[in-house]
């Protein structure tokens, strides 16, 4: 049976989600510690208190953690609803990165690195880092990854340089990706490392100045010069990298389609309310049909990238990877709702380029979806080869 019917309880919660958003943290938009480089860490905490004394506080935590273990169909409501503003998801710790680093680490972490590296990141008294991507080397391609981790028996000796890394001047838990050099100790392969950021070794270059702004403390240039981690920083198995950020991946493109989906919906508002009340040629904008038409188009790709983000999250729920399904909505949904934010700045003409209401915001930081976790070419890719793999009967 298909059933659409979103429960009460849910209802309720994404209700109290967007009043929370739309009452306590829309105020901050124009808070001058949102920088260039997205929220500082002092915004962030002070929204972060804003979201415990809400009782709404990393509520996708699993519930031995405190949380209240919302299923993916769960998250998809209310991350819609805490996306209605860009800092919605900061205050209430489901923000990307730290929302899939939770949940990798909330997998495959012991017990001892939980202690250490997820607790605080869930208590929100913390940030995390993903320390994939290289300037040269790995990206879309992970496999091009290039930083190396050397074993001598007792410690690794880590060495590289990384970029687009997102919170990371600041971040406390930090999960690295290197290439172990296999040796007489045993085997090698891309394996991730936990340790603290303020480990030595571990260098911000600099802070990049990129076109978004919605991340805290944007994304930062990193060089690892002789990172010396123990053994027992090694997070899950050696050359066991790439099936965990697989694991992480899915689930983590699909929340961000969540929050801009909630993001796309704050703009179709002020370019409807804007629509209503602005005449040109002695009507409102609303009566005429280009206008028209491009809020109808807005509607139609928003509630198909509703449905398509609640058909991903329910593969998901089901117990399947959702590997396909998550590329399609991330394609998809990345760009229909680019398409809805250029729509809504057209709608509001002149002002629409400019900071008088959110949606230049919205825009400039919609156009960063397009690439994260994935380019829509790169998913494209993926699910074309898995049409491929099936006629095949591989």
């Amino acid at each position: 049976m298909i059933d659409f019917e979103v429960p009460e309880t849910l209802k309720a919660l994404a209700d109290e989600v967007r009043g929370f958003v739309v009452e306590q943290v829309v105020p901050y938009e124009r808070d001058p510690r949102l920088t260039v480089h997205g929220p500082d860490d002092d915004l962030r905490t002070e929204l972060v208190e804003l979201a415990r004394k809400a009782g709404l506080l990393t509520i996708q935590a699993p519930t031995r953690y405190g949380g209240r273990g919302l299923t993916h169909l769960e998250q998809a409501a209310v991350y819609e609803a805490a996306g209605w503003s860009t800092l919605g998801p900061v205050a209430m710790n489901c923000a990307a990165p730290d929302e899939g680093n939770m949940f990798l680490l909330a997998r495959i972490a012991d017990d001892a690195q939980a202690a250490e590296y997820l607790v605080p990141v869930i208590e929100g008294r913390q940030r995390s880092v993903f320390a994939m991507t290289e300037p040269d080397g790995a990206g879309s391609d992970p496999g091009q990854l290039r930083t190396e981790a050397i074993f001598d028996g007792s410690d690794y000796t880590i060495n590289g340089l990384k970029w687009l890394i997102t919170g990371a001047d600041g971040g406390k838990t930090w999960i690295v990706m290197a290439r172990v050099t296999p040796d007489e100790f045993g085997p090698g392969g891309p394996t991730l490392f936990l340790t603290h950021g303020d480990t030595a070794g571990i260098e911000i270059e600099r802070v990049m100045n990129s076109m978004d702004r919605n991340y805290v403390q944007g994304h930062g240039v990193v060089r690892f010069r002789d990172l010396r981690l123990p053994a027992s920083a090694v997070l899950g198995e050696v050359g066991q990298a790439f099936r965990y950020a697989q694991l992480r991946l899915a689930p983590a493109r699909l929340t961000h389609c969540m929050r801009w989906l909630g993001a796309a919906e704050r703009a179709q508002s002020i370019a409807l309310d804007h629509a209503r009340r602005r005449t040109a040629f002695g009507k409102p904008l609303t009566e005429h049909e280009g206008v028209s038409f491009m809020l109808a188009d807005n509607e139609i790709a928003l509630h198909h990238c509703r449905l398509s983000i609640m058909h991903t999250a329910w593969v998901l729920d089901s117990g399947a990877k959702g590997r396909h399904e998550s590329s399609i909505a991330k394609a998809f949904v990345a760009e229909e709702l680019f398409k809805v934010a250029d729509r809504c700045v057209q709608i509001l003409g002149g002002i629409g380029v400019t900071d008088e209401t959110v949606v230049e915001m919205i825009f400039r930081d919609m156009r960063g979806f397009r690439l994260y976790d994935g380019p829509t070419e790169v998913h494209k890719y993926a699910i074309a080869r898995e049409l491929v793999r099936r006629v095949s009967g591989g």
